[in-house]
């Protein structure tokens, strides 16, 4: 059972082969029999989960048959979720139970899916390997010496080790495609504004985005269907109608155009990645899609604009986290300023620290103008090239990353080297436009991913594209050595 996608479960349950409350039973054992190799739970939540499932049960025996109706997944560990430890990985929050549900969290109950437990992180999604966990590094399973990106790498390496079907994530600049490409699952980032962040804890305010890591685009386009729409808790949610995610994703590639931006397929690109993303590109062309080189020439100031916004913004959000409301608190302060100090040097791990220490400098007195206005005059910049871009295209392709997986340790000291691996995704968290990773193949036993974008709210037309090249290939099929 361990191995049915979303979709498959659904008709299992609509054929009655078997219950969820069954699958659930199997899923748990599953997680506690596999998860220590790879560390991908934070919390697991049996009790929860097996009263959800019972309730789901009860659901359909009265006839109804919702899609996620009994489903198992679990949710990343900055969704707030009633009653339990939303940590966000950090020692600062590893007391905190949250009083309510995140939104995401409160739908996806009510359409009846079962929460295995929650996931583990980048503290406080802050990373781009899953490293920075205050309960330790989650492991590729592909190759547990090697990282499976982050931040939502727990997410993607649960999926990827069939511990259950699916997951949700967060992505802030690549948070969720970027650890889909490295363990070969497919992560969506839907519009910037299309599911609510409200009940999520929050790095990068105008930048996070909640969404989906399966094993394919149907169950992307499943799991988004119970996750999208409008929320007046959220004062960046659009009130825009949420179409049908499944109902397109057969539509014929006939006559699509794609575009290839040049700038992807500079030295900075692993060239045995390159030759992956051509075979995809050869691959839609025969399910008749149209390829076109585009330019987007200010993707090379990204990376610098990206690093100041979002540690800017961070530093404002962390700065509730003072030892006083909630949170790790120092033991004996002196005095208020030692209580602050203290609780939070203690409660934040190396990387959360740099980043609040960088946002707090380029909003400083005589630093603003010179940093972060530049920098949201970049990001605008970047927002125009991709808009000139879909008056020509109907879809930009590229890689994921640049390199695949790195081992553990091996950029540690270079955090730098580490922000450069975000150079292809971090692009649509600063314009808001949905994007996707889908697996394209293998480098030296380490997975591949090719990276969709697409306008505005055209969702539908990543999962189209993705579902219809996962209909002609394998790669999102294979499965990791002992899993």
């Amino acid at each position: 059972m361990h191995q049915m996608t979303l979709a498959e479960i659904a008709r299992g349950f609509a054929h009655k082969k078997f219950s969820s409350e069954e699958l659930t039973k199997v899923l748990l054992a599953r997680i506690t029999q596999l998860d220590p190799q790879i560390n991908s739970f934070i919390s697991i939540t049996e009790e929860l989960a097996l009263k959800q499932a019972k309730a789901a049960d009860a659901r359909r025996a009265n006839g109804e048959n919702g899609v996620l109706l009994g489903a198992p997944i679990a949710h990343k560990d900055l969704f707030c979720t009633r009653g339990i430890r939303t940590s966000s990985a950090s020692k600062m929050l590893d007391n905190f139970k949250a009083p309510y549900d995140a939104t995401v969290v409160a739908k996806l109950a009510a359409a009846g899916t079962v929460t295995l437990g929650k996931t583990n992180m980048d503290e406080f999604a802050m990373g781009s390997a899953s490293d920075s966990s205050w309960y330790g590094a989650v492991k590729n399973p592909w190759n547990l010496e090697y990282v499976p990106g982050g931040s939502s790498g727990g997410s993607a390496a649960a999926v990827a080790a069939r511990l259950l079907p699916a997951a949700t994530a967060t992505d802030t600049g690549g948070s969720i495609r970027q650890p889909a490409a490295f363990t070969n699952v497919t992560g969506l980032k839907p519009t910037y504004g299309r599911v609510s962040r409200w009940g999520i804890i929050a790095y990068a305010s105008s930048l996070d985005q909640a969404g989906a890591v399966a094993r394919t685009a149907e169950d992307c386009a499943i799991l988004l269907q119970g996750m999208a729409g409008f929320d007046p808790n959220d004062s960046t949610s659009i009130d825009e109608p949420v179409p049908d995610y499944t109902a397109s994703l057969n539509a014929s590639l006939q006559g699509l155009r794609i575009g290839v931006p040049k700038e992807y397929f500079g030295a900075g690109l692993d060239p045995r990645i390159a030759d992956l993303i051509q075979n995809s590109i050869k691959e839609l062309q025969k399910l008749g899609a149209v390829v076109k080189e585009i330019s987007l020439p200010n993707i090379l100031h990204a990376i610098p604009a990206y690093y100041v916004i979002a540690p800017a913004e961070a530093s404002s959000n962390l700065s509730r986290f003072d030892g006083v409301r909630f949170g790790h608190r120092c033991e004996d302060p002196n005095n208020l300023e030692d209580l602050y100090k203290r609780s939070r040097g203690e409660g934040f791990g190396a990387e959360v620290q740099r980043r609040i220490m960088v946002g707090a400098y380029a909003l400083s007195a005589g630093y603003y103008d010179a940093y972060y206005l530049k920098a949201q005059k970049i990001r605008r910049l970047v927002k125009n090239d991709f808009m000139t871009a879909f008056n020509e295209v109907d879809i930009i392709l590229g890689p994921t990353t640049p390199n695949p997986a790195w081992k553990f340790g091996a950029k540690n000291n270079d955090p730098v080297a580490a922000y450069l691996e975000d150079v292809y995704t971090i692009t649509a968290n600063l314009a808001g436009l949905p994007g996707l990773s889908m697996p394209a193949g293998f480098v030296e036993g380490l997975p591949v991913g090719v990276q969709l974008l697409a306008p505005y709210f055209q969702e539908g037309r990543l999962l189209n594209v993705a579902h219809q090249y996962q209909s002609h290939t394998d790669w999102h099929v294979r499965i990791p050595q002992g899993f």
